[in-house]
């Protein structure tokens, strides 16, 4: 009997050693920087007994590049909604299984639904949604009007700025003479890149943050920009305004999106459901300034974002905007175009 006592001792301390032993599982994930809260990372590691790294990319098109010549690994990515697309057509993402996020089936908003590229959520699932439009101080300008047109203003002369992003300007511009943001007509891009010009003409420079600073401190008066970088800053200057002009705008979501060879799948979707909690949404936005697009979250959000204009942006102004989609080879045509607009 000791002999059996001593023998089954013996096998419950291996198979103690070999557990403490075991390694987490990690998951991977590449993500834009300073996007994510740590804070919430930390209770997803705690709460499902993992590591989390993160890596970050500046663009989509960084992104893609590194993970066509090799990179690998990651277990989840957060592209843009139209590079998401791409991905997916290219078999480098995976079909999502919705049976394992129910907090997705509850808790999104669908509302946003008829601005997304993948409506049915079948390979990307919606994180943060930026909408571009204008930012100005209303003390500053004069007989403001909702509509791209401003930057052509005489009195804005060099008190203005366009996003540094082709996309982004074209893109405003063909709406601004009523055309497609995603044109890819010749002729109406030629016309887009006349307007562009004469934009060009009265603004200070092509810029993202380096703009929202200026509106900020006073030195520009109105910028086309992102609604989530205005969010941040009329938290510190709440006279500024932020709008989407009347001739519409651009809308990208930034997904979740799991990889085709991903070793954790299971894992990476209690991520996606976890972070589609409302109470984790909630806490996610508080920190990082954007907005999901969770209903439930939105109840929860603090006081201070609540009462942010750019968290509240009408229906109809949202329903103006036009998800920019991928345009395979005929991005060259933008990018001749954008070269156009710099080249004078």
């Amino acid at each position: 009997m000791k002999k059996i006592l001593g023998f089954l001792g013996s096998v419950v301390l291996v198979s103690l050693l070999c557990s403490c032993g075991k390694p987490k599982q990690t998951l991977h994930i590449y993500n834009w920087g300073d996007y994510m809260s740590d804070s919430v990372i930390k209770q997803f590691e705690k709460e499902f007994n993992c590591k989390v790294k993160v890596d970050v990319f500046d663009s989509n098109e960084a992104m893609y590049a590194k993970l066509m010549v090799g990179a690998g690994g990651y277990d989840i990515l957060v592209p843009s909604s139209y590079m998401a697309k791409l991905m997916y057509e290219q078999k480098m993402i995976k079909k999502l299984d919705m049976a394992k996020l129910p907090n997705v089936t509850a808790n999104f908003d669908r509302s946003y639904e008829n601005l997304m590229l993948d409506k049915t959520m079948e390979y990307s699932i919606p994180y943060f949604v930026s909408f571009t439009g204008i930012g100005y101080e209303p003390e500053k300008v004069k007989d403001f009007k909702p509509s791209w047109r401003m930057f052509e203003q005489a009195d804005l002369k060099k008190r203005c700025s366009l996003l540094n992003d082709q996309r982004e300007v074209l893109g405003c511009a063909l709406l601004t003479l009523g055309y497609d943001a995603n044109s890819v007509e010749p002729a109406q891009l030629d016309e887009a890149v006349n307007l562009a010009k004469i934009w060009k003409q009265n603004i200070a420079k092509f810029e993202v943050d380096d703009a929202k600073r200026a509106l900020a401190s006073g030195e520009f008066f109105l910028i086309q920009t992102y609604s989530g970088d205005m969010f941040q800053v009329i938290q510190e200057k709440p006279t500024i305004k932020f709008i989407i002009p009347e001739e519409g705008s651009t809308v990208t979501f930034d997904t979740f999106a799991i990889t085709a060879n991903s070793q954790n799948s299971d894992l990476a979707h209690e991520f996606i459901n976890f972070m589609y909690r409302a109470e984790v949404a909630a806490e996610n936005m508080d920190e990082i300034g954007y907005i999901t697009p969770n209903v439930a979250a939105a109840k929860l959000v603090s006081d201070e974002m609540k009462s942010n204009p750019v968290f509240n942006i009408p229906a109809e102004e949202r329903a103006r905007c036009t998800p920019l989609e991928d345009l395979g080879e005929k991005k060259d045509l933008y990018n001749q175009a954008w070269d156009k607009i710099l080249e004078e």
